[in-house]
């Protein structure tokens, strides 16, 4: 199957928490770092989720922030550090490819976010994903 998700992180399932209706997933990626998804109770069965599975975690790149130093206060537990790539800049909106350990991901944020920010590529970022944002597919 061919998305249109271009954040497609590889990972093992490390642990699944389920609670009456959602389920909270742990998945270690490829370079190390853990992520956890909440995703439907339905979904963890479907997808036979359970530590030691092979998943695919999808983000679009809309729902990846940016910081550009550490972040403390936030709910946001997804936080992956990275170097910038690229940046492509429009009229209103731009994209960055952030450089991860053991992939990429790329951020769909305003022209003046990046300019605000002070992004190029080489600056140093940590991208933002909320748990509910993160979707798995299986293998």
């Amino acid at each position: 199957m061919n998305l249109s998700i271009r954040n497609q992180l590889p990972g093992t399932v490390t642990a699944v928490t389920a609670g009456v209706a959602m389920a909270s997933v742990k998945v270690r990626l490829a370079g190390g770092q853990e992520i956890t998804a909440a995703v439907t109770r339905e979904a963890v069965k479907e997808l036979g989720l359970a530590a030691g599975s092979s998943v695919r975690a999808l983000v679009k790149a809309t729902e990846v922030a940016l910081a550009t130093g550490p972040v403390e206060g936030l709910s946001i537990r997804n936080r992956l550090p990275g170097t910038v790539m690229g940046v492509t800049t429009g009229e209103a909106m731009a994209t960055v490819r952030v450089g991860v350990v053991g992939g990429e991901l790329t951020a769909a944020v305003t022209r003046e976010a990046v300019d605000d920010l002070g992004l190029f590529p080489g600056s140093e970022v940590v991208a933002l994903v909320k748990s509910t944002e993160i979707s798995l597919a299986a293998g």
